[in-house]
């Protein structure tokens, strides 16, 4: 069973090394001029190429309404908090009581300044009651 599982994996490993080796060599075979980068990611070249074949639509050359742009922003706020790691409820329960303790250090430390602070005024330029 461990064996099958391996050779799975390693044939799993050929097919992402056959893709990236497409990838790269991918501007090849689409005849564009430029020589293939290999410091780079082969994807960038190919959007290039593709965006240069594409004909500008008119949707693209338009100015969007107000109500779309709002539309796409809201969009576009969903799709990056699907993107969030969240935390667990321990995770989250962890982080409240170090924030929690640590604001209650810092009062304290401030509270204690404040209040020394004022004391030496009071004996600098003495208490008027």
């Amino acid at each position: 069973m461990a064996e099958s599982k391996r050779r799975r994996e390693d044939a799993d490993d050929e097919r992402l090394n056959d893709e990236v080796v497409d990838d790269v060599a991918g501007d090849d075979a689409t005849g564009a001029d430029e020589p293939v980068s290999r410091g780079g990611t082969a994807t960038r070249a190919r959007a290039r190429a593709e965006s240069a074949d594409k004909p500008k639509t008119r949707k693209e050359t338009d100015r969007v309404g107000l109500f779309a742009r709002i539309a796409r922003f809201f969009r576009e706020v969903v799709a990056e908090l699907r993107k969030v790691i969240w935390p667990t409820r321990k995770e989250l329960l962890t982080y409240t009581a170090v924030v929690v303790t640590f604001v209650a250090v810092m009062l304290a430390i401030v509270a204690g300044l404040d209040y020394g602070f004022a004391k030496a005024v009071l004996w600098v330029f003495g208490n008027p009651s």
